[in-house]
């Protein structure tokens, strides 16, 4: 097998994609190449910057020929920061991929014959984002400076915009900087723990109405005179806030937020309708960061949960309630449960609003599926919304031990879903159907909805 080098360069074709945004080539002895920013099609002269016993990456030095799936009118900032990975290619190839991605994972983890029957692209893939959260650093000149990390790094890339974000969150990012370089108001380093703004956070609700938090290294926004002059100073411009929230963040390491916040103005709430319900988001609970394409992906699990008056519904990982409140029928009951302390008081108080029979309890998954009061139910339906890493085997024994008639599980990772659907095969459950819901135009993810049956 031929040797590679550090900084060596070689002529690449890439054949296929990542879920990272990285093509893929091999070598005519099938040797791996992760090809940064490339696109299959692309033949390419690149740079090898790693090499390992496996496989190398690459970055591409110039082109012998470009893709027609290449695009070159995206981002601008794509290359560096770290949001957006498939800036460079066509929304259509885009999709194509994250279908191909999930049919992959069932046949290849899963072990199904199963193939996405229908898939979902958004309309469009800008300004679909409702959530930002903007990093601070300190420039070489002591300004304060923002934007997202680059890839792989928390060095701070700055922008003008963000494609797939909000526009009025730069307006409104932009500000804060503004005020916070007026008025000596100092930049987090992390390295050093030291200074004040760590995050800018903001979150908007369909009426254009948005909560904008401020994560800090401190008890206050640097004094109480400060935060009255910033909140009427804010107010003044963008008369669509409804609450400015101070979190306080004291601990070393990356987490964004801490575990106190502190209202400045207004509820500290974001209030938004989803499929016509009414909800109320404290700004430590989980939402879907597209909203538009949350009600798709709503109404498809939906139909598919087929939820009947009298039915008794178990909602896992159920965040504010979203899911299953907007699922619910009359006359049915609704179950809840989740571990954030201030997303199950949203659920309980979301389930009261629409008028939604439901019951709320705060509790991880794992533990709940273990409690008394979760045992002695008998599930029609259950909603599983898991985070990332899915359910886990232990949940998956318990959950299909309930002998629910029917399962709708919502993910954000169909490689670990597709793992917790071949245990609920050989638990006796038969995957009837599978959808695809692009949530997320131009970065690596996708939702996945799949029905399981008994």
């Amino acid at each position: 097998m031929k040797k590679y080098q550090k900084n060596q360069y070689v002529e690449l074709c890439p054949s296929d994609l990542c879920g990272n945004g990285n093509a893929v080539a091999r070598d005519d002895e099938g040797f791996v190449f992760f090809v940064v920013d490339g696109v299959p099609g692309d033949k390419v002269r690149a740079k090898i910057i790693k090499v390992t016993k496996s496989y190398a990456v690459a970055i591409i030095d110039s082109f012998a020929e470009k893709s027609p799936m290449r695009r070159d009118d995206g981002c601008k900032y794509s290359p560096k920061c770290g949001g957006c990975v498939f800036q460079s290619i066509t929304y259509d190839d885009e999709c194509a991929y994250k279908r191909r991605m999930i049919d992959d994972n069932l046949e290849r983890i899963a072990g199904l014959d199963i193939r996405v029957s229908e898939f979902y692209p958004f309309a469009s893939t800008e300004g679909y984002r409702n959530k930002a959260v903007y990093p601070t650093a300190e420039s070489l000149d002591g300004r304060m400076i923002t934007g997202f990390y680059h890839r792989n790094s928390h060095r701070i890339c700055e922008h003008e915009e963000c494609l797939i974000g909000n526009e009025k969150f730069t307006k409104v990012r932009d500000f804060v900087v503004d005020f916070c370089n007026s008025n000596g108001i100092s930049a987090y380093n992390e390295e050093q723990h030291t200074g004040l703004l760590r995050h800018i956070y903001i979150r908007s609700a369909a009426d254009g109405t948005f909560v904008l938090s401020l994560i800090v290294n401190g008890d206050k926004f640097f004094s109480t005179e400060t935060e009255l002059k910033f909140v009427g100073s804010l107010l003044s411009e963008f008369p669509e806030c409804v609450s400015v929230l101070l979190n306080i963040n004291k601990e070393k390491g990356n987490s964004v937020t801490g575990k106190k916040w502190r209202k400045l103005f207004g509820d500290g709430y974001l209030y938004d309708t989803l499929l016509g319900k009414e909800f109320r988001i404290a700004p430590a609970s989980f939402y879907q960061v597209n909203r538009n394409q949350a009600q798709l992906l709503y109404s498809k699990a939906g139909e598919l949960a087929d939820i009947r008056e009298g039915d008794t519904v178990l909602d896992l990982y159920c965040g504010t309630g979203t899911i299953g409140i907007c699922l619910a029928k009359e006359g049915c009951k609704l179950y809840g449960v989740e571990i954030e302390p201030d997303a199950v008081t949203d659920a309980r108080y979301n389930a009261k609003t629409n008028n939604i029979d439901g019951e709320f309890i705060c509790l991880d998954a794992g533990e709940a599926l273990n409690s008394e009061r979760i045992k002695e139910l008998s599930p029609d339906v259950i909603i599983l919304d898991p985070p990332r890493k899915g359910c886990g085997s232990e949940a998956v024994e318990r959950i299909s031990s309930f002998g629910a008639k029917r399962i709708v599980y919502i993910s954000c990772d169909c490689a670990t879903l597709a793992r917790d659907l071949k245990q609920f095969t050989e638990l006796g459950y038969t995957t009837e159907k599978v959808i695809g819901v692009d949530m997320f135009p131009r970065t690596g993810h996708v939702e996945t909805v799949a029905l399981l049956c008994r």
